[in-house]
Formats: C-alpha cells, structure tokens, sequence
C-alpha cells in the first residue's frame, strides 16, 4: 500500500472544503494510506493541478460557483488523460442522474456526512490501488 494518496477537493466555500477534510480525518479506512489534501477553490486551479499530476480522487462540489462540479467533472474526464476517480458532491438525492451525466464514480448529498462520505472516498481509493495507479 502507498505511504500517503492525494486528495483534490473543489469547492469555492471553505466551509465545504473543511467538511471534507473532517469527515476523512488522516485516512478514510484502515486499509487505505493517510490522506494528503490538494484544495482548489476554482476550476482553473483543478485543471493545473490535474495537469501536473500525482492525484488520486478528486472530490467535486456540485454546487461550486461559479462553475458546479458535475459540469467541472464532464470536463475533466474528457480533457484529462488517466483522469482519477471523481466523488461529486450533490446538492439532493434527486441530482444523482446529474452525477452520471457527468462521468462521477461516486455521489454523496450535502452537507457532509463523515461515514458515508469516508465509506465513498476509501472505495475510491482501493479501487485506484487495485488498478494499479
């Protein structure tokens, strides 16, 4: 297992980016590594550091202004290549259909809630390791 896995989080509010960072702690599971965060607060910097590599999920805010991460998600998974697996945040339940649209391996519902949301990221992250990323 690799010592440490980097975490892109989009969102412009704080607060969201902060939920996140809680509800993962130093690692979402026991047998995933320890989290390092990558926080970015507009799509430009997503697409930078998506560019420059070495991330291993992202975590979209859905309801990011001024550009949402379902739209921001269909983006990337077109434009870049090896995309890592995306977990959006939706604003409702009802936004799932969106979370496919836009490509999203995973979906969970704002506000953040820690178990579910750790449940998501860390089978995001085995299902990277068992890819051999």
């Amino acid at each position: 297992m690799q010592a440490t896995a980097t975490v892109l989080v989009y969102s412009d509010d704080a607060n969201t980016r902060e939920q996140v960072r809680l509800a993962t702690g130093r690692r979402p599971a026991p047998d995933v590594p320890l989290v390092e965060f990558l926080e970015c607060a507009t799509p430009a910097a997503v697409l930078t550091e998506l560019e420059r590599g070495g991330v291993d999920v992202c975590v979209l805010d859905g309801e990011a202004v001024p550009m949402g991460g379902m739209g921001l998600c269909r983006q990337i998974k077109d434009e870049i290549f090896n995309c890592p697996p995306v977990l959006l945040l939706m604003g409702r339940p009802q936004d799932a259909w969106l979370a496919t649209w836009s490509r999203a391996e995973a979906a969970v519902t704002l506000p953040v809630e820690p178990v579910e949301f750790a449940n998501a990221l860390a089978s995001l992250l085995r299902r990277k390791a068992l890819a051999g990323a």
